[in-house]
């Protein structure tokens, strides 16, 4: 069974930076995709950017260029650094762990964009 923590949200100033984390742990298989999404209120969760663990990774337009996705040096960990953010980037941004066996979520972390 994997568990999944993301860490990492919190308040930030339009225009800064704020990097989320998810964790996996627990039997998780050598073959995984790991994809952010985020859900604003009121709105559909939408794709924000995925990495395999062959470093395949794909943005969702709105990310490109602003939002890195990448593997840590800590084991099973992805992080998403978010730069020149916007209020509009503002929601919930939780993440998703696929293998072959299941798919998992996590609890999501808050991010909030506002002066």
């Amino acid at each position: 069974q994997v568990t999944l923590v993301e860490s990492g949200g919190g308040l930030v100033q339009p225009g800064g930076s704020l990097r989320v984390s998810c964790t996996a742990s627990g039997s998780v298989d050598s073959v995984y995709v790991t994809a952010w999404y985020r859900q604003a209120p009121g709105k559909q969760r939408e794709f924000v950017a995925s990495i395999s663990t062959g470093n395949s990774i794909t943005y969702a337009d709105f990310a490109k260029g602003r939002f890195t996705i990448s593997r840590a040096n800590v084991k099973n960990r992805v992080d998403l650094q978010m730069t020149s953010l916007k209020p509009e980037d503002a929601a919930v941004y939780s993440c998703k762990h696929s293998e072959s066996s299941a798919q998992i979520w996590g609890q999501g972390t808050q991010v909030t964009v506002s002066s």
